[in-house]
């Protein structure tokens, strides 16, 4: 026996509701004009104690739906996704089977992308289809305080060269990550540590002098001075003289297209005249 004896009466039980939605014919996505007859036939009849709720609620207009389309910005999503990959839109055709000015007027909103289209698009960009319906994140714009950095020291080193703060989270999918770094005097305690990662680096000296070691080349960088290189070779960083050493480190994941790990790009050299003969 259950915790209850006995029957529930329908007056003392909440009804039970069944909400009944509009039918629609298959081949022309029309309302059906016997609606009542319809749901005859679809619907099983009413048991007791469950109310009939026809869907008193007005339909949903077209202009409202296209609103809702608007409002998700799937032309600017798919504009932003192309040309982070530096792609033009004749490329992303030859890929989705779209034409470049199909395309266009996609992404200007023009037009709206069946959910086929729309497929092909994701499937080249490696994202989900809900991607393009997820609300925007309000990570994209972020301020934060100095205040409220965490300091963290090199890994891997049982006295750290340098320590370092996260200038802040981004995105997951964004190909940045800012960091400030303040470098400590050198000594005999404290070993430069080498290490290498995937994609590119920028740093940009703030103050002070840094010696930096990429793939077996030594360069003194001073206040002011900044440096793109590929991370894919081995390098290092130790602190220069006796002044107060800081930079600016953008780590970018993403490989160089067409350059082998630890290529180095030659320093311009300015043009001599020809000797005269």
């Amino acid at each position: 026996m259950g915790v209850y004896s006995g029957s529930i009466s329908e007056t003392t039980a909440p009804p039970l509701k069944r909400v009944r939605g509009d039918k629609f014919h298959a081949e022309t996505a029309e309302p059906a004009v016997n609606k009542k007859a319809t749901e005859a036939q679809t619907l099983p009849p009413l048991q007791p104690g469950e109310v009939d709720v026809l869907g008193d609620e007005p339909a949903v207009s077209a202009e409202a739906a296209e609103e809702f389309i608007e409002s998700k910005r799937i032309g600017e999503r798919i504009k932003y996704l192309r040309q982070r990959k530096q792609m033009g839109l004749v490329e992303l055709g030859r890929h989705t089977g779209l034409s470049a000015s199909f395309l266009s007027q996609l992404e200007t909103g023009r037009v709206v992308p069946t959910l086929r289209n729309l497929a092909r698009i994701a499937m080249v960009f490696s994202k989900d289809m809900s991607y393009f319906f997820e609300p925007e994140r309000p990570e994209l714009f972020r301020i934060q305080r100095a205040s409220d950095r965490l300091r963290l020291p090199q890994t891997g080193v049982d006295e750290p060269g340098y320590y370092f703060e996260s200038l802040g989270q981004v995105p997951a999918d964004q190909t940045i990550t800012p960091y400030i770094a303040e470098f400590l005097p050198a000594s005999e305690k404290r070993s430069t540590k080498s290490h290498r990662h995937s994609g590119n680096e920028f740093l940009y000296v703030l103050s002070g002098e840094l010696k930096l070691e990429h793939d077996s080349h030594s360069d003194v960088l001073g206040e002011g001075d900044a440096v793109f290189f590929n991370a894919e070779a081995v390098h290092s960083y130790e602190r220069a003289g006796g002044e107060n050493c800081s930079a600016l480190i953008l780590t970018m994941p993403e490989p160089l297209r067409g350059v082998p790990s630890g290529a180095r790009v030659p320093a311009m050299q300015s043009a001599k005249p020809a000797a005269k003969k």
